[in-house]
């Protein structure tokens, strides 16, 4: 049944059944990481021990981009602006992947708040987009800008040897402004500063948080 069509109660049980599959760690759609074929040069405990720390916040940076995405289109009222969102939530499922891979390659863990990211990301994102699909598209690129600095921070700290984990970053930075672009292209308001500032410390949260727990 398409989408449009169905009741917001069969929505609503969709995904619920999506976060279910998510944080029970269903795997993800198979997808080209961008790794590739690059040695996997860290060698010392250390260095391998910092790599999967890292990992594990874009893990659950990855989780929650999904889970907001998904809020934001569940209550969506343009049906391409849904679909737009709905294909975004895809690409950070890939993005997901890349991190799940790198995390088992670096014999680290996922964060055991897994749960509490997903579920306190789909409320927020459609708490957002309760406010307008031009609202909701602000949210968005402001999201994206975030993680393009969260990201860039990342890429700084990681050791020199983990050249696996520094191309699966570079490629989610990329995709990550183009999710940003096209929502401004689409039609997002800036949001304004307080709502960007609660933004940057619910973040700084999450990602402190994630790399411990």
């Amino acid at each position: 049944m398409p989408e449009n069509e169905r009741s917001i109660g069969d929505q609503v049980l969709a995904e619920l059944g999506h976060a279910l599959r998510v944080c029970a760690g269903e795997p993800a759609p198979a997808a080209d990481n961008p790794a590739g074929d690059a040695e996997d040069s860290v060698t010392s405990d250390q260095e391998r021990e910092f790599s999967a720390g890292l990992m594990r916040v874009n893990h659950a940076g990855e989780i929650s981009a999904q889970a907001l995405y998904r809020g934001q289109a569940l209550v969506a009222r343009d049906a391409a602006i849904r679909r737009n969102l709905l294909s975004a939530a895809e690409e950070e499922g890939r993005h997901l992947k890349w991190c799940e891979d790198r995390i088992d390659e670096l014999n680290g863990r996922r964060s055991w708040l897994t749960p509490l990211w997903y579920a306190g990301s789909f409320g927020i994102g459609a708490l957002a987009g309760l406010f307008g699909d031009r609202s909701s598209l602000g949210f968005l690129a402001e999201t994206e800008a975030q993680v393009e600095q969260h990201l860039d921070s990342h890429l700084q700290e990681l050791p020199p040897s983990d050249l696996r984990s520094r191309k699966i970053l570079e490629r989610m930075r990329e995709d990550e402004i183009r999710h940003g672009r096209n929502a401004e292209e689409a039609g997002g308001e800036p949001l304004p500063e307080p709502a960007r500032a609660a933004m940057r410390f619910a973040s700084k949260v999450m990602t402190t948080t994630a790399r411990y727990l």
